[in-house]
C-alpha cells in the first residue's frame, strides 16, 4: 500500500483524540492541548469514558458514541486497546489513525499475534492507514494542525521533514523554530508498521505545498518501493537524507572480502546516490543544504574559480576544496590575459584570483565578469573581507546583478560581522548562496556538485542483460545447480572461474588435481612457472592459511610446495578437508594493478556490486565503492571513479593507463550474471589484474543458495525492460515498439516539435509552444515499476532514428488505477499506429495486474473517442469542462 488515504493525515476535516486526558504531563493531555492551541479549524472530539468535558470540550465515552467518523484519529491509549480501537474506527469510516502508543511489537494477544500484527489485521478490511505506532505525531503548520505530543509547534514553510527518531523530532522542532525555519509537513514515523518512507516520499513528491523533503533514516524496509518512490520524488524536488548508523559493525563477521567491505552504511550511501538524493551528516547540514540547492542553478562540474580580496581566505578556500575532492579551475590563457589588463601587477596571477585588498568596486565587477566567461570554470566563489577603501554594501550592490545574470553558480563568503551584514542581506535577497566562512561556502559548492552527479545517475536505466556480450547462461546455470544439488554452498575455484568465463570474463587457465602426484604430472602440460593452491571447502581465503605457492619453476618445486601447503593447512586449520589442489598458469604482468570486483547480498537492498583495490590486503586498504545493479557503462565508470585506485588506473609516469573499457565491461558482465542467476549470493574476483592489455581474473569465489525469485526481482531498481521490445511491420516500414529511455530526450523533443498546435491542444487541453526541460525529463525519465511509456521508432531514410508515436500509463502506487495518454505524430494519424500502441499498453497493464485504465479527451475529438470505444472503454461526458471521461475495466474488457 502507498498513498491511498494519506490525504486524511495531512488535510483532515475532523480529529478525534482517543485517550484524551487532563492528567498533567500525560501524552493524552499534551496531544489535546497541542491540537487546541495549534489553531486547527475543524472539530476536535476527545474520547475517554472517565470524563464528560476536557478543556471546555465535550468528551465522548467510546468511538461508537462519536457524532461522526473522525477523518483522523489520534490514539494514545494502552497498547492492548489499540487493535480493537482500529477495528471500531475502520467500521465507523475513519481512514487514517495516528498511533502514539508504544510497545505493540513486544506484547502478544490471545491468538499469539503481536499487538502490532493484530492492529494491522484490524485495519486491512477498511484500508485504514496507520502512522506509528510509537511515534511523536505529525504537524501540518499551514492548517494549524499539531497532532503530536511535542513540546513546541512548527512555523509554516515549504520543507517537509520525516524522521524515524522521536527524540530528533522534538530536537529539530526546537532548533528550527529558534531559526525561523518553517515546515509544510513534520512527521514522526515511529515503528512504520504501515506508513513508511516510501509512502511519504510518494505523497510529498507531488505535494504542491512542499518544495524540499528532508529525511532522517535509521533503517529501510521494502527497498524497491523505497527506491521507486525516492527516484520519483527526487525528479521533482530536492530530497536530502541524514542516515544514522555509519559504522558497519556487522562487517566483522562477513565471510567474503566483498561482504566485509560492503557494509550496511556503504550500501545505503549507494542507494541514496542512485536515487538522486543528497546525503548529509548532520541535521544542521540538512537545512543549510536545502537552502543552497534552492538557490543554486542546475549546472554541474567540480571546477571552482575563487575571487578574493585577500590571500589568506583564498588559501583556506583552496584547502577545503582540495580536501573535499573538488578541483581548482585551471584558468584559460585568455582569462589570464584579460585579468592582467585590469588587475595590479601584484595580483596572484592564478586561481585563487587575489585582486588585492585596495580593490575598488569596479575591480570586483570586472573580475567576476571575466571569471564567469571562462569555459574552464564551472562556478565562482566570491570572498570579501571588509576594508576601509570601499563599503561592503556598495560592492554587494554592484556585484549582485552580475552574479545573478549568469547560468553559472556563484557562491559568496562575506567575512566579518556588522561591517558586512548589509552586503550579506543584499546577496541573500538576490538569491545568491551566502556563507560566513570560506570553508562553509566550499562545502556548499561540493554539495551542489554531489547533488548534480546524483541527479545525473537518475538518467541511467540499464538493461538486465546486453546483446553486446556473448555468454553461455546454461553452462553457468548448470555449474551452480550442480553445486546446490550436491549440497554445496561454495563453488570450487575452477567452477567459479568457469562461471565467469561463461559470461565472457577472462580467467587464468586453472586445473583441479586430487593428489600431489597428479599436480606434478599436470604442471608441465600447463607450462612452467605455475601457481599451486589448496582446494578446501572449509577455507574461504586461501592466503589466510598459507595455502598459495607462486612461481614454481619445475616439477620438484611443485612436489615440495604441495607438501608444505598440506602441512600449513593442518597447522592453521586442523580438521579442514583437503580435496586436492588447483594448478594454474603463473601470470607475469608486472605493470598490472590488482583489483577486486565482487557481489554481496544486502538484507535490505539485495545484490550490490563492489569495485576497488584488490589483493591480500584488500580489507586493510579498504579502497572500494559500492553500486546497485543493474549497471551500464556510465554507471560502471562512475563506480570506478569513486575509488582512490582510479587515479592510478588513469596512468602515471611511465605506467600506461589501464584498459578502463575492459574493467567497465567486467562490472557489467557481473551485473548480467547476477540478473540471470539469482542463486548467486556472494562473489569475489580477487585479484582481477588490469593493465593496458585488458583484465584477467586470477582467483574467484562464488557462494550460492536456493532462490525462489528471479535475479532481477532481487534488485532494488528495476532494469530497463528490454523483453518488452517488439518489432512490427507497419505501412511498409519496420517499426520498433519499446519502452522510452532517458537518452530519448532529444528525439522526443523533435517528435513534440513535429506535432501541430491542434494535436497538442487536444492532448494537454491547452496551447503549448515549447516543451520545457523539466517536462521533457519527466516524460523520458520514468520509473518502470510505476509507469510505462511505449514509443514507436523507425529508421529515417537519411539516417538516424525518429519517434512516430507514444502511449503512456502512470499507475497509482497501489497499481489499482492507471491514467493513460496517447499521441501519434500529426502527419501519421489515422493509419492504425495509435491502435497498435494502445493494444500494447493494455496488454502490459493487464499483465502487471492493473485494474483499470482512465483518461480524458476533448469532447470534440470524436476520432480518438471512437478508438477508445472500440477497445471497450466506458465514455461519460463532463459538461463543465467540455471533456469526456474514459474508463476501461482491465479485468473484463476484451476477455
Amino acid at each position: 500500500m502507498s498513498i491511498r488515504n494519506l490525504e486524511h493525515f495531512f488535510r483532515p476535516q475532523s480529529v478525534a483524540v482517543i485517550g484524551a486526558s487532563d492528567k498533567p504531563h500525560s501524552v493524552g493531555a499534551t496531544v489535546l492541548r497541542n491540537l487546541l492551541e495549534g489553531g486547527f479549524a475543524g472539530p476536535v472530539m476527545p474520547v475517554n469514558p472517565r470524563h464528560d468535558v476536557l478543556a471546555g470540550i465535550k468528551v465522548y465515552p467510546t468511538v461508537a458514541s462519536l457524532p461522526a467518523a473522525p477523518e483522523l484519529a489520534l490514539i494514545c491509549t494502552p497498547p492492548a486497546t489499540v487493535p480493537d480501537l482500529i477495528g471500531e474506527l475502520g467500521a465507523r469510516g475513519t481512514r487514517a489513525a495516528l498511533v502514539i502508543s508504544a510497545g505493540l511489537g513486544a506484547i502478544k494477544d490471545q491468538q499469539g499475534r503481536t499487538l502490532k500484527e493484530a492492529m494491522l489485521a484490524a485495519s486491512k478490511p477498511y484500508l485504514l492507514r496507520i502512522l506509528g505506532p510509537n511515534c511523536v505525531g505529525l504537524l501540518v503548520p499551514g492548517l494549524g494542525l499539531n497532532a503530536s505530543f511535542a513540546h513546541t509547534g512548527a512555523l509554516p514553510g515549504k520543507i517537509a521533514f520525516v524522521s524515524q527518531s522521536g527524540a530528533l523530532v522534538t530536537g529539530v522542532l526546537d532548533w528550527a523554530k529558534s531559526r525561523s525555519i518553517g515546515f509544510s509537513k513534520f512527521i514522526s514515523l515511529g515503528d512504520s508498521a504501515d506508513v513508511d518512507f516510501g509512502d511519504l516520499l510518494d505523497y510529498l513528491g507531488s505535494d504542491a505545498e512542499t518544495r524540499a523533503i528532508l529525511l532522517y533514516i535509521e533503517s529501510i524496509t521494502a527497498a524497491r518501493k523505497f527506491m521507486s518512490a525516492a527516484r520519483a520524488a527526487a525528479r521533482n524536488k530536492p530530497v536530502l537524507v541524514v542516515k544514522a548508523g555509519r559504522v558497519p559493525e556487522g562487517a566483522k563477521a562477513a565471510a567474503s572480502h566483498t561482504g566485509a567491505l560492503a557494509g550496511s552504511d556503504n550500501v545505503y550511501d549507494a542507494a541514496i546516490r542512485r536515487a538522486g538524493m543528497l546525503r548529509v551528516f548532520t541535521t544542521e547540514d540538512l537545512f543549510d543544504a536545502v537552502e543552497t540547492l534552492a538557490r543554486a542553478r542546475p549546472r554541474t562540474g567540480d571546477r571552482l574559480a575563487i575571487l578574493t580580496n585577500g590571500g589568506g581566505p583564498g588559501v583556506m578556500a583552496t584547502d577545503a576544496l582540495v580536501l573535499g575532492q573538488g578541483r581548482l579551475a585551471a584558468l584559460s590563457v585568455e582569462t589570464l590575459r584579460r585579468l592582467d589588463a585590469i588587475l595590479p601587477a601584484t595580483w596572484s596571477h592564478g586561481n585563487p584570483v587575489d585582486i588585492i585588498g585596495d580593490a575598488p568596486t569596479e575591480r570586483y565587477v570586472q573580475t567576476l565578469q571575466i571569471l564567469l566567461e571562462d569555459p574552464q570554470a564551472d562556478a565562482v566563489l566570491f570572498i570579501h573581507a571588509p576594508t576601509a577603501i570601499v563599503l561592503s554594501a556598495e560592492i554587494a550592490a554592484a556585484v549582485s546583478p552580475v552574479a545573478t545574470q549568469t547560468d553559472r553558480n556563484v557562491f559568496a563568503c562575506w567575512l566579518g560581522g556588522d561591517a558586512v551584514r548589509q552586503a550579506r542581506g543584499t546577496f541573500a535577497q538576490a538569491g545568491i548562496p551566502t556563507y560566513d566562512t570560506p570553508e562553509e561556502a566550499v562545502h556548499a559548492f561540493l554539495e551542489v556538485v554531489e547533488y548534480g552527479r546524483n541527479q545525473d545517475l537518475l538518467m541511467e536505466v540499464p538493461t538486465a542483460r546486453s546483446t553486446e556480450f556473448a555468454c553461455d547462461r546454461e553452462k553457468a546455470r548448470t555449474l551452480v545447480q550442480s553445486a546446490l544439488t550436491e549440497g554445496r554452498a561454495i563453488l570450487s575455484e575452477p567452477e567459479a572461474k568457469s562461471v565467469l568465463a561463461a559470461y565472457g570474463i577472462p580467467v587464468v587457465d586453472t586445473r583441479i588435481v586430487t593428489t600431489v602426484e597428479e599436480a606434478v604430472r599436470i604442471a608441465p602440460n600447463i607450462g612452467f612457472p605455475v601457481a599451486l593452491k589448496i582446494l578446501s571447502p572449509d577455507v574461504t581465503h586461501k592466503s589466510d592459511v598459507g595455502g598459495v605457492a607462486l612461481d614454481l619453476q619445475n616439477a620438484e618445486a611443485v612436489d615440495a610446495a604441495a607438501q608444505v601447503l598440506r602441512a600449513r593447512l593442518q597447522q592453521y586449520r586442523p580438521g579442514a578437508s583437503l580435496q586436492g589442489f588447483t594448478v594454474q598458469t603463473m601470470v607475469r604482468r608486472p605493470g598490472a594493478h590488482e583489483l577486486i570486483i565482487g557481489v554481496a547480498t544486502d538484507p535490505v537492498f539485495g545484490p550490490v556490486i563492489l569495485f576497488g583495490a584488490g589483493g591480500t590486503a584488500v580489507e586493510i586498504t579498504a579502497d572500494r565503492a559500492i553500486g546497485l545493479p543493474p549497471l551500464n557503462t556510465v554507471l560502471a565508470r562512475e563506480l570506478i571513479s569513486r575509488t582512490r585506485i582510479s587515479k592510478l588506473l588513469a596512468g602515471y609516469r611511465e605506467r600506461l593507463p589501464a584498459d578502463l573499457a575492459a574493467i567497465s565491461r567486467t562490472l557489467i558482465q557481473v551485473s548480467h550474471l547476477i540478473a540471470d542467476i539469482p542463486e548467486i549470493v556472494d562473489l569475489d574476483i580477487n585479484p582481477l589484474l588490469a593493465d593496458d592489455q585488458g583484465v584477467l581474473a586470477l582467483d574467484a569465489r562464488i557462494r550460492v543458495a536456493p532462490s525462489v525469485v528471479t535475479g532481477v526481482d532481487r534488485f532494488a531498481i528495476r532494469p530497463y525492460p528490454e523483453e518488452l521490445e517488439e518489432w512490427i511491420s507497419w505501412q511498409g516500414r519496420q517499426v520498433l515498439l519499446r519502452p522510452i529511455k532517458p537518452e530519448d530526450g532529444a528525439q522526443h523533443l523533435e517528435f513534440f516539435n513535429a506535432l501541430n498546435a491542434e494535436d497538442i491542444r487536444s492532448r494537454v487541453f491547452m496551447t503549448m509552444r515549447e516543451l520545457q526541460r523539466s517536462q521533457l525529463a519527466r516524460l523520458t525519465q520514468i520509473d518502470y515499476d510505476r509507469e510505462m511509456a511505449f514509443i514507436a521508432t523507425s529508421e529515417r531514410e537519411c539516417g538516424g532514428v525518429e519517434t512516430l508515436g507514444v502511449v503512456r500509463a502512470i499507475a497509482d502506487p497501489d497499481n489499482i488505477t492507471a491514467e493513460f495518454a496517447i499521441i501519434v505524430r500529426s502527419d501519421l494519424k489515422r493509419k492504425g499506429l495509435g491502435a497498435i500502441l494502445f493494444k500494447k499498453l493494455i496488454d502490459y497493464c493487464r499483465s502487471r495486474g492493473t485494474r483499470e485504465l482512465v483518461g480524458e479527451a476533448l469532447a470534440e475529438n470524436q476520432a480518438v473517442i471512437a478508438l477508445f470505444r472500440r477497445f471497450g472503454f466506458a465514455v461519460t461526458s463532463s459538461l463543465e469542462t467540455h471533456t469526456v471521461n474514459l474508463k476501461l475495466d482491465l479485468a473484463t474488457a476484451g476477455r
